[in-house]
């Protein structure tokens, strides 16, 4: 179950600050965030090496996906199309809008359960998939929370014990590469059930984390992203080139 944080605020800055955690089994190869399509050059993701979809990725154009899985929907299915190539698909567009409403037209059938988040500067979406039916869900300004089950569901106990805590704290400074408590919170393992940041003895756990800021409209500056390419716990953050 992966974890991720968002951060909506329309009218600063820095309107979008998002924070992930993946996890995954931990022989399952893959790449860091880089251009590793030929035929999608506009896009910086990390690149799953068994499926060649994405978890995480963002585009030059300011739009930003993340998938995760349903609970109880880990791992691939041979009768079913890869979840990560839904991330590949939603930075295919320009808008967050535009990809939101094209990728709710696909066949829920066709993928395991998942959580799909597409943002930009402008507006952010979930996208609930739960084998039946996508519904798409505007997320409104705010701090929310989400990881395999529904957004900001108090349920959880990922998000019972952190979501208030990452509402009370001051937001980050992304211009300053100043995370504020982040970092420290996306790296707690100090809860069997609700830690954010966890090694299982069957090799499942949490394989690396994300910051990512997106401009407002008009800025000069570009989408800013750390990423550790390890639990947060132990991998630092580095910054992820769009060049």
């Amino acid at each position: 179950m992966c974890t991720l944080v968002l951060l909506r605020r329309p009218d600063t800055a820095w309107p979008l600050l998002l924070g992930a955690n993946r996890d995954e089994l931990a022989g399952r190869p893959w790449r860091p965030p880089g251009r590793w399509w030929p035929d999608r050059p506009e896009l910086v993701a990390g690149q799953d090496l068994v499926a060649g979809g994405s978890w995480l990725g963002c585009n030059d154009f300011g739009v930003v996906a993340a998938i995760l899985n349903r609970a109880g929907s880990l791992g691939p299915d041979q009768h079913k199309r890869s979840r990560g190539e839904l991330v590949l698909e939603a930075l295919d567009h320009a808008d967050a809008d535009d990809a939101a409403s094209a990728l709710s037209g696909l066949a829920a059938a066709a993928y395991r359960p998942f959580n799909l988040i597409i943002a930009d500067n402008r507006d952010a979406f979930w996208l609930r998939n739960d084998g039946r039916r996508i519904e798409v869900h505007p997320i409104p300004p705010g701090l929310h929370m989400l990881t395999g089950l529904d957004l900001n569901d108090p349920t959880c106990p990922r998000i019972a014990a952190h979501l208030e805590r990452f509402r009370a704290a001051p937001p980050p400074d992304p211009a300053n590469n100043a995370w504020a408590d982040w970092p420290s919170w996306l790296a707690d393992g100090d809860s069997a059930a609700a830690a954010l940041c966890f090694a299982h003895p069957d090799g499942f756990g949490t394989m690396s984390s994300a910051l990512i800021a997106l401009p407002a409209i008009g800025s000069e500056a570009r989408p800013l992203w750390w990423f550790a390419s390890g639990p947060p716990s132990q991998a630092p953050f580095e910054a992820v080139t769009f060049a």
